[in-house]
Formats: C-alpha cells, structure tokens, sequence
C-alpha cells in the first residue's frame, strides 16, 4: 500500500470504511475500501463474493475493481474514484429533477443491474449510497451482500437498508429472487421524483404498514415460503385499499407512475426485469406515434393569407383481419377545383385511382387525392381507414411533438405543388404491417 497515499475518509460502514487516495507513480485519483476483518490467506481473500463478483462482471455502470491488496493481514480493494453517491446529490437538490434526469439515471442501474443478473449474481443492497456518480455516469457499487443466483436456501435473513427492502425479505420468506433488486429500483425511482423515500420505515413492522398503505392489502398467498407473514397479517386486520400512486407522487408522468407500480409489486414474480423495465415507455416517452385521434381525410383548412404549404404524413397500424391488410397512399384533394384530371386502370390485380390537378396556383384549399388499395373479388374496396396518408395543404400548423398524428415540414419549397407529379405502383402481397 505505500504505491498509494490516503487523501481523506469518505465513508464507513458494517464491513470496512472507504477513503480518497491517488497513487504516487500516476497520480490516479482511486477509492481504497480498508476491510475491517483480518485475512491470513490469499485464498479466503479471492473467496469473497464481492471478489468473484466484481472480477466476472465489466460493465460501464457497475464500479470497476482495479486490484485487491493484502498487506499484514489486512485487505484492500482498489476501486475507480466516483465523485458523488445518488443520496448527496438528491441531498443537494434545491429543486426536484426533470423527467429526462431521472431517465438517465434509472436507464444507467437497469443496464448494469440486468448485466449483473445475466452473469449470475444479484446485489441485495441497492439504494442511493451505493449509486455511485460522476459527470452523470452512474455505477452500481457496493458488492458486500452480492449473492449468485444458483446459490442455495436459506439467505441471510438481513438484506439491504430497510426502506428499499422487498416484501418476501420482511417477511422472512426462506428463498427469494434478483425480484428483490428490482424492487429497489422502484423504490429509487419513486424517490428520485419526491426527493424522499416512499416507505421510510422506523421498523420492520413499521416498513410493512407503510408499504400497506401505498399499495393496500396484498393477496396473502404471494407468500407460500414465508415465515413470518403473521406479522403481516397483525397489521392488515383489516382490508387497506391502495393509494392513489399520483397523488404520492404528483410530479410523475403516467408512464413513471406505471413503472413504479409495476416494480413495486407485491408478488416478485409479477416485477419486471431489468431488460423487460428498460421497454417500458417511461424510457421511450416521444419515440411512438400514437393512431390517430381524428379521421385523416378530414381536412380543416383554414383561409390563412400567405401560409405555406405543408406536408403532413399519417401512418398507422391495420386491423388483425386479413381484409384489413393492405395498404393506402392518399393525397386527399378540394372537389370544387375544376382542373382535375381522373385515371383509372386496374393490373395484375392492383386496382389505381390517381386524381390529378395540374394547376393550384389560385386556390389556398387544395390537396392531391392518390390512393392505392387492394379491392376485394368483386372491385369493392373495404369499408376501412386508409393507413398511410399524405397530403399537402395550406393549413399552418403549430409546434408539435412527436407524439401529434402529424410530422409537418413548414420548409417545403412554395413551387413544389406546380411541378408534374408522378406516380408508380407495384403491387402488394396482403400481409400485416406495422
């Protein structure tokens, strides 16, 4: 240990005390972690499962072990120096964090939690000391109480800090799942958003009747392997209906309060994984387009002087019938313009309909009608919504979100509607689009 030099003490807990040091050849900046116990063999030392852990997994957000030292019997492991834990920072905050804050930080633990469920182990001591960050990277750190997934009943019965603590490990359930991580997390999630926790508990008892009066009485059969569900049971003598989860936490988006519920399950085998969180839509809020809330073709054109056109495209899912597969292009046009030239040819199947205006210099309402869809056997269409649908038109649009029916392009050139048009079609195999 004389390569490094210890700059300052940053924190001490159950099974060592952590400190600020740099090494005297690279002046690298590291975190020592000092063991409290005493090892008199190598042996032991790489037996420890914060060691197998740490040594099996490399992942950007879990904390990187760069050397572990025994020196007169006593253990050191030389960790990555992070700036901050999540608990100072939330401690710092002077105002609430932004949604997008909160996706970053809850995207970076479900990556390394699912990386650390997928090599064998669970960390069973999640909370936000042990999230550790800088410049906004996270790191999942802390592997004391780590534990493989193919190891055997019964666990420590004393697993993680209290508020973060899963339902099955208050009740002294004899085996339990990586579910009581994704428990934490929604824990975690829940207090990032109150900058408080959610189930602040002052005992064991207590932590249940907290989390009874947020999610209401459970199913007592969640619990076949527990043994102490009569604790449960004393605090649920009577039915305990949930908590409207938004009113507890206002500052959530639907989609955040969904995943939160999701995660704080009462039943482990209903919380999602960490791969399965990361596809919920609170982590992909504006990258879907909803359908469409209006008919498409039902064009509300307003008489705005010198508005540009725009260009507007619809696109949607088709029924699960296979009548309904089929797709549609549509440029929907004014009927009053007199200047409208119609075709029609039927090939191979394909039925076209073009309705062309070569001239819109003199009209503010106008659009384009052009559709392609697949007729049944005796030339009729099916009595359903086109499912692509593009138009051009004078309306002036707002701002928008990726979220509206619409994608407008307010920089279209203003010649585009005298140039000729074109149009070619091949024809379709029905099947099922999205």
């Amino acid at each position: 240990m004389e390569r490094y030099k210890i700059l300052e003490e940053l924190g001490d807990g159950t099974c060592g005390s952590v400190f600020k040091a740099i090494h005297m050849e690279t002046y690298e900046i590291v975190a020592v972690k000092k063991m409290k116990r005493k090892f008199y063999f190598w042996e032991e030392c790489m037996n420890l499962r914060e060691v197998k852990a740490l040594r099996k997994m490399n992942h950007p957000n879990i904390i990187k072990l760069k050397e572990v030292v025994r020196e007169n019997n006593e253990l050191f492991f030389i960790f990555e120096y992070m700036e901050y834990n999540l608990y100072q920072i939330m401690r710092e905050r002077e105002r609430p964090f932004t949604e997008e804050e909160i996706r970053s930080f809850m995207s970076q633990v479900l990556q390394g939690l699912a990386h650390m469920h997928k090599n064998g182990y669970f960390h069973r001591d999640l909370k936000p000391e042990n999230l550790l960050v800088t410049n906004d990277v996270l790191k999942i750190a802390d592997f004391g109480l780590a534990r493989e997934v193919s190891s055997l009943p019964p666990y420590t019965e004393y697993v993680s800090t209290r508020w973060y603590r899963a339902p099955e490990v208050l009740l002294q359930s004899s085996t339990y799942t990586p579910a009581i991580d994704m428990w934490a997390v929604g824990t975690i999630l829940a207090e990032l958003f109150t900058l408080s926790p959610i189930f602040p508990g002052e005992s064991e008892i207590d932590q249940l009747y907290k989390i009874c009066c947020v999610l209401g009485t459970p199913d007592w059969t969640t619990f076949p392997g527990a043994t102490n569900v009569s604790r449960l049971m004393n605090i649920c003598y009577s039915e305990i209906l949930p908590a409207n989860l938004s009113d507890v936490i206002p500052n959530a988006s639907l989609e955040a309060i969904d995943l939160i519920m999701r995660l704080c399950s009462w039943d482990p085998l209903k919380r999602p994984t960490a791969d399965q969180s990361l596809q919920h839509p609170f982590f992909h809020v504006g990258m879907w387009v909803p359908y469409p809330i209006r008919d498409p073709l039902e064009l509300k054109l307003n008489n705005i002087a010198g508005a540009k056109p725009n260009l507007e495209l619809n696109l949607w899912d088709f029924g699960a019938e296979p009548d309904d597969c089929f797709l549609g292009l549509t440029l929907a046009v004014k009927p009053s313009i007199s200047n409208l030239e119609a075709v029609h040819d039927v090939s191979q199947g394909m039925e076209e309909n073009i309705l062309l205006c070569s001239d819109f210099k003199n009209h503010q309402e106008q659009s384009v009608l052009w559709s392609f869809i697949s007729p049944d056997q005796n030339g009729i269409h099916p009595p359903v919504e086109s499912s692509l649908s593009l138009s051009f038109s004078s309306i002036q649009h707002p701002s928008v979100v990726p979220q509206s029916s619409g994608f407008p392009i307010t920089s279209l050139q203003p010649n585009i509607l005298d140039c000729p048009l074109l149009a070619m079609s091949s024809p379709f195999q029905q099947s099922h689009y999205h």
